[in-house]
């Protein structure tokens, strides 16, 4: 905030008017903490672009001037490979915070990307599912966790990015969240899993968590030269309405080849389709969060 703070000094000296006008502004957004807003990135089916979207998304939304934390929930470590984090660094991850080992303060790490941090999957995560089974409150480990010393209070999101699976861990990050996204690759058989993957968080819903909600879904690896991505997505799209995001993940080489220098999409190279794309959905999502908290503000009014 200091060097943008002088930056900003240095380029309107001239102006005091202006200069006065932005620091009242400044001063006046950094008293407006937001409620931090906790999203699943999850789907049942491998392969789907689940790690891609968080990662991107997460990045996009960092770019803008939101706090963003990642929770890497999956024992594969995609998304902790993505920024670049060794695993033999993985000293404190998502393993430890779900069993009291660490707080969720000492086990975030700072990306290379500004406003971006990342609790890393670690390799105690792949038996953390046998673990669980006969724990304590196994379904609301990770929610007591950021509950404790109010730890995402510094974030804007939190993105918890899911195991390819409906088990312990993704029913930690659910029980823990308020909404769901849910990427869809463009392909017959990623259909048959959704209406599961919908009951699944109506049932958490009713059982564990009433803020619980559909976030979006969005469509990915669409390849508009096959006929089949377009029927997919009109049949989606028919089915789930609005709740479908306007925008559509392209199948891009940019996107794949990220991974592999320790960097997301955006960073990378943030003029190919794919980023362009991730950019869009940022956006999209900050509109449906503006309009969902006008919402609820609303309801407030009227239960007063």
């Amino acid at each position: 905030m200091n060097s943008e703070i002088m930056f900003h000094v240095k380029h309107f000296k001239k102006n005091t008017g202006i200069l006065c006008r932005f620091l009242v502004h400044i001063l006046t957004m950094s008293q407006k903490k937001t409620d931090t807003y906790f999203i699943s990135v999850a789907n049942q089916k491998g392969g789907v672009g689940k790690t891609t979207t968080t990662v991107n998304l997460a990045t996009a939304l960092a770019a803008v001037g939101k706090t963003v934390l990642i929770v890497d929930l999956d024992p594969q470590g995609n998304a902790s490979t993505g920024f670049g984090i060794d695993r033999a660094t993985r000293v404190n991850g998502s393993y430890e915070i779900l069993f009291g080992e660490c707080d969720v303060e000492e086990a975030a790490v700072k990306t290379r990307v500004p406003n971006l941090s990342i609790i890393p999957s670690s390799i105690h995560l792949s038996g953390a599912e046998i673990e669980l089974v006969d724990a304590k409150n196994r379904e609301s480990r990770l929610r007591k966790a950021f509950k404790k010393n109010d730890a995402a209070a510094e974030f804007d999101y939190v993105l918890f990015d899911c195991p390819p699976s409906l088990n312990l861990l993704t029913l930690n990050a659910l029980v823990c969240s308020q909404g769901v996204i849910v990427p869809l690759q463009c392909e017959f058989y990623a259909l048959e899993g959704l209406t599961h993957l919908v009951r699944t968080i109506e049932r958490v819903c009713a059982s564990f968590n009433e803020e619980l909600s559909l976030q979006g879904i969005v469509l990915t690896m669409f390849d508009k030269r096959n006929n089949l991505s377009g029927q997919v997505e009109d049949d989606v799209r028919a089915h789930f309405g609005d709740k479908v995001y306007k925008t559509v993940i392209p199948r891009n080489v940019r996107i794949s080849e990220a991974p592999s220098y320790g960097l997301p999409a955006i960073v990378y190279d943030m003029n190919c389709t794919g980023s362009q794309a991730y950019i869009q959905l940022a956006k999209e999502l900050l509109l449906r969060e503006k309009l969902r908290k006008g919402e609820s503000e609303d309801k407030g009014q009227e239960a007063a």
